[in-house]
């Protein structure tokens, strides 16, 4: 199987590319800068890949369009962390370029590339519901996900004619570098359930909010 992950130089990308590289897939990841471990893996790494340059992303992840895609992983994500009375506009912009319109456009770019009984991953967050938050803040990170979380309903839809399913995956709360290690389960572990939803993934579920342990999660 050839699986495509963006963000896969570290943290949750770099332990999905392992798990898939250990399960025999074929794994080609998209990131902007790589990293020694995600060399160290023998992926196919595909660097300058930068979802929040909508410009760009056509010619940086055209390389790709030459194989075909089982799976896609829309890894690639930022956090940063706005109050109500601190809040910096351009750290918003920026995780909503790339956490809800990068997905979006890196997998509207590789569509050519992908056929009926393709899968789409989104990894998103649980922090993008409405009905989940009961503790405020994140505005940006929120909303962000919130957004992401509707395109990957409307890309479920659209899709639904061609056979290719699309999943929203929370990936619980991993000790990251994007958390500051502060998580509740590691990478690996986190990999492996992602993986479980999207192996588990059909055209009876496309466009399901889920987390990596197969809660379904609220709106």
């Amino acid at each position: 199987m050839n699986v495509v992950i963006t963000g896969g130089n570290r943290g949750i990308g770099l332990a999905l590319t392992k798990a898939c590289l250990a399960r025999g897939d074929n794994v080609y990841v998209a990131c902007r800068n790589s990293s020694d471990a995600l060399n160290a893996t023998g992926a196919t790494v595909l660097t300058g890949v930068d979802v929040s340059n909508p410009d760009a992303l056509p010619a940086a992840l055209a390389p790709l369009l030459d194989i075909h895609i089982d799976l896609l992983i829309n890894n690639a994500g930022v956090l940063a962390r706005e109050t109500l009375d601190e809040q910096e506009p351009h750290t918003i912009d920026y995780q909503f370029r790339v956490n809800a319109l990068g997905p979006l456009l890196v997998s509207q770019i590789l569509l050519p590339a992908m056929v009926e009984g393709s899968k789409i991953g989104l990894v998103t967050s649980r922090m993008g519901s409405m009905a989940d938050n009961t503790s405020g803040g994140y505005y940006g990170y929120r909303m962000s996900k919130a957004a992401l979380n509707a395109a990957g309903v409307s890309m479920a839809n659209d899709l639904r004619t061609r056979g290719i399913a699309v999943a929203l995956l929370h990936p619980g709360f991993v000790q990251t570098e994007m958390v500051n290690n502060a998580g509740d389960v590691d990478a690996d572990t986190a990999a492996a359930g992602l993986l479980k939803q999207l192996d588990n993934l059909s055209m009876e579920n496309t466009g399901s909010f889920v987390h990596a342990n197969g809660e379904s999660l609220p709106w």
